[in-house]
């Protein structure tokens, strides 16, 4: 899926070509997107983006894709050929309908290893018809028809790779979604302190614990402490430490967003209210 990836999608469309059917799902980009894409054999289809989950769901529902198997790529990801032999291999086994790959974040030039939690692992190949998404924060979470596995490659997730201003600009954005889905969480969800223990996979242990964090008291510092300190951040260098306040920032952003949207009625709301009053022709 792509919104404004000029800076990004050649580099992700060269890195794929290790498959002959490449759909690049596009939001109506303003930039030079489309005219980049178009250099490359791909299919290209542009769909106004809703949101993380229902883009997918559509182009998973609509474009029909030339092979049984499929395989996700963000435009800030990378294919490998090692993933991709290891990806042919997967699909040949009948028992599993999707795997989980984990994500090498890449930042400031330097592999983030310890404190993004790796591996940490992301759905991306499946057997179509078999997985589809709904919406979460402001990503999505996947609902899995059948065995789910893992494959031991990574990929590379350039996740600043369009300048820190990019960055902000996205998770500002995001955390946005978050505030909602915390509220939501908070009011609807609750703890899964099985999984949190004794989840089967990294997957159930990192979302126990993520619904966990919601309830806990000082969150932006907790998550520094864990990821700067538990996790072994420190180890990551001078890029670590800026990952690490990068994050504490985003996760403080949701926090004081979560409290305005509970305490402070939105433009929208006052607007609604004094028109409900009469007050507003």
């Amino acid at each position: 899926m792509t919104y404004n990836e000029e800076l990004d999608i050649a580099a992700c469309i060269e890195s794929a070509m290790l498959s002959d059917d490449i759909i690049v799902v596009d939001s109506f980009s303003s930039d030079r997107t489309a005219e980049i894409a178009s250099l490359y054999p791909v299919r290209f289809v542009q769909h106004a983006f809703e949101s993380h989950g229902r883009q997918r769901t559509w182009m998973l529902e609509s474009i029909p894709p030339k092979y049984e198997w499929v395989y996700i790529l963000e435009a800030d990801e990378r294919m490998t050929p090692e993933l991709f032999a290891e990806c042919v291999a997967a699909t040949k086994d009948p028992n599993f309908n999707s795997y989980y790959v984990a994500e090498k974040v890449m930042f400031m030039n330097r592999w983030i290893r310890y404190s993004t939690q790796y591996p940490r692992y992301q759905l991306r190949l499946f057997r179509h018809g078999k997985v589809w998404f709904d919406d979460y924060g402001h990503t999505e979470r996947e609902v899995c028809e059948g065995v789910t596995g893992f494959l031991k490659e990574n990929y590379p997730h350039y996740t600043c790779s369009k300048g820190l201003s990019r960055w902000i600009e996205k998770h500002n954005r995001y955390s946005t979604d978050e505030a909602r889905e915390t509220l939501h969480q908070l009011e609807n969800g609750k703890v899964n302190w099985l999984n949190l223990f004794f989840g089967k996979s990294e997957v159930e242990k990192r979302r126990a614990l993520k619904d966990l964090s919601l309830r806990l008291p000082g969150r932006p510092l907790l998550r520094f402490l864990y990821m700067y300190f538990f996790l072994g951040g420190c180890l990551d260098g001078r890029a670590g430490l800026a990952w690490c306040t990068l994050q504490t920032f985003y996760e403080y952003l949701i926090l004081l967003k979560a409290w305005e949207m509970k305490h402070l009625p939105t433009p929208e709301l006052e607007t609604k209210v004094l028109v409900g009053e009469g007050q507003l022709k």
